[in-house]
């Protein structure tokens, strides 16, 4: 059980750490700069300093934004404790790994800064300006959804919940 854990912990500050280390690459050689074209008119690096959520929610409401990520933490670490050591779920405990890692990579933002550092544009669509951590929890919340459906049974799942 303490090898989940430390596991865990390894993979959280492996992914923090390289959403801090590519957020201060934007601060120092995005910020007050002009945009970095990766592919014209697809992608580009623009910095951007955030202090709303996603897609600009809540400006400027970091003190429930920071609660609402607490709480999602709370819960995170809550089923991750209850996930059984095994093989079988690995993608499950991956999943709330990356999501939790991004949302306190975020968290992290919000509580130094007073908002978070977003620097990739994809301009072919005009997508909202975002960061590594967002790409984490995007790539969490969608493997959890397509495991949720697809890969884990619901007796499977049920073990989550027993006591």
């Amino acid at each position: 059980m303490l090898k989940k854990y430390l596991t865990g912990l390894v993979a959280l500050l492996i992914l923090l750490g390289f959403d801090q280390w590519t957020k201060y690459l934007a601060i120092i050689g995005l910020k007050d700069k002009p945009d970095f074209i990766l592919i014209k008119d697809v992608l580009q690096l623009e910095y951007l300093e955030n202090r709303g959520a996603a897609f600009g929610m809540m400006q400027n409401k970091q003190l429930p934004l920071i609660v609402i990520t607490a709480v999602i933490l709370l819960v995170i670490i809550w089923l991750y404790h209850r996930i059984p050591m095994s093989k079988k779920y690995f993608l499950l405990q991956a999943t709330l790994l990356l999501i939790a890692s991004g949302a306190i990579g975020n968290m992290i933002d919000r509580i130094g800064r007073g908002y978070v550092v977003d620097f990739i544009y994809v301009s072919l669509i005009r997508f909202p300006i975002f960061n590594v951590a967002d790409c984490f929890v995007v790539i969490g919340v969608v493997l959890l959804l397509f495991s949720l459906l697809f890969i884990y049974k619901d007796e499977e799942l049920d073990v989550l919940f027993k006591k």
